[in-house]
């Protein structure tokens, strides 16, 4: 396309990336699984896990975006291209492309639950309720076909109007607010929790190392699901953001500050929650969508200053969601608009149509809907990408798009390391969960 948009600064792109990684895995399964899987010990394969797809997945994806400039199906077609096979590389490219757009659709309805309940916590509404069982009821009704519309699709509406404003103009402003408010709304969340009675026990917990933990598969397969699904490599949102890259850009660098903030926005989440559960003497065994509007509700409205608690929370939580729902919207509508030649804002309606029509009509199945995505698409996306670039593309190509904006050659293992093992984890994720019903 002529006249690509492109990101304005160094940490505007980072702080998007970071804002596409930060999400309701950080929030509603880390903590869990913090919980679950031996604390410490299941922190240390965690953070070898980051470092091993921050170094392959992220660099790849990032790279492969901005060499082809584009979404993709273009990007996978240009890749296909040297091989005379350019619409078979755009067919594959097809599945990232409705990966993201599917996976948009599911969390646009997890989005009208957030927005509701950031908003009940001005008016009252969240901490309504006396008992686990009012919440749950609360929430199964909000959860089931048709039961959040209005909250739905004023979600969907604010995000389409932060893409409107295009990816200098909304995307990057978006960015840079959203992502410093989210830390520092935890940071404050945190220091809060470490001052209240029974706080120390949830440390405990969380940097406990228990030995046996290291010798369960279970630990090892879940930190790399986890770590996995949190930098959000699929194949699609990490690469259109890298096509909006500037050649000046050191990727490599960049990539590594995005796993870092992503690794340390799920510690500040489990630094929050799981010591809050220890002050009521809980131990946190249930994730997903039941902690955050059943369970945290609940736990929230007994303590000191439980209102205002709530409001910082949701508030965090909301902003967290918001931009990785940017991001995922982002490559359809980047998509439209090359295979169409629509102008931004045309796109984005088109687009937020398909969203609203689709996601007001799974809402009573969002979670198996959800669990299909990240069971077969996004490992299949990311495998994808990485034959395109290592396997099709080949060395040369992938040495020298590495290597733009850097003084220094990037290290020679990057290649062969992507290709004989990245590679295969994207596909090793894809089998486990098909075996295990989701690691992600």
């Amino acid at each position: 396309m002529n006249n690509r948009d492109s990101f304005q600064s160094r940490w505007g792109f980072i702080l998007a990336c970071i804002g596409s990684a930060v999400g309701m895995g950080n929030i509603w399964m880390f903590p869990t699984r913090v919980s679950l899987y031996g604390g410490g010990s299941f922190l240390i394969p965690y953070i070898l896990f980051v470092i091993l797809i921050g170094f392959t997945g992220v660099i790849t994806e990032m790279s492969f975006g901005r060499a082809t400039r584009s979404g993709p199906i273009d990007a996978f077609g240009i890749a296909c291209e040297k091989k005379e096979h350019r619409k078979l590389g755009e067919t594959f490219g097809l599945i990232p492309v409705f990966g993201s757009l599917a996976m948009a659709i599911g969390y646009t309805v997890v989005m009208g639950w957030i927005l509701k309940y950031a908003i009940g916590t001005l008016t009252g509404s969240t901490l309504a309720y006396t008992d686990v069982e009012e919440y749950g009821a609360a929430f199964g009704s909000m959860a089931s076909a048709f039961g959040n519309n209005l909250w739905q699709v004023a979600a969907l509406v604010l995000c389409m109007l932060i893409l409107m404003l295009g990816v200098g103009g909304g995307i990057e402003r978006a960015g840079k607010i959203m992502m410093p408010l989210f830390f520092l709304l935890f940071v404050i969340l945190a220091v809060y929790v470490a001052f209240q009675p029974g706080a120390i026990d949830g440390y405990r917990y969380i940097f406990r190392i228990d030995p046996k933990a290291f010798s369960d598969p279970t630990t090892w397969i879940f930190a790399l699901g986890q770590a996995f699904f949190s930098l959000s490599v699929a194949g699609n949102g990490t690469l259109i953001y890298g096509s909006y890259l500037s050649d000046k850009e050191n990727i490599p660098e960049s990539a590594s500050k995005v796993a870092l903030f992503d690794t340390l926005a799920a510690i500040l989440a489990a630094l929050v929650i799981i010591p809050a559960m220890a002050t009521t003497g809980a131990r946190l065994n249930q994730g997903g969508p039941g902690l955050l509007f059943i369970f945290l509700p609940h736990l929230i409205r007994t303590m000191p200053g439980g209102r205002l608690i709530a409001i910082i929370f949701f508030a965090a939580v909301l902003l967290a969601g918001m931009t990785s729902l940017i991001n995922l919207y982002e490559a359809p509508i980047a998509t439209v608009q090359e295979q169409f030649h629509l102008s931004r804002v045309p796109a984005c309606a088109v687009i937020g149509i398909i969203g609203t029509i689709v996601s007001l009509l799974i809402q009573g199945i969002v979670s198996d809907w959800m669990d299909v995505l990240s069971i077969y698409i996004c490992p299949l996306g990311a495998g994808l990408a990485g034959i395109m670039f290592f396997w099709v593309c080949g060395k040369t190509y992938v040495e020298k798009e590495v290597n733009k904006g850097r003084e220094k050659t990037f290290t020679s293992l990057f290649f062969p390391i992507c290709k004989y093992l990245y590679i295969p984890i994207c596909f090793f994720v894809l089998i486990l969960g098909i075996a295990l019903g989701g690691i992600g």
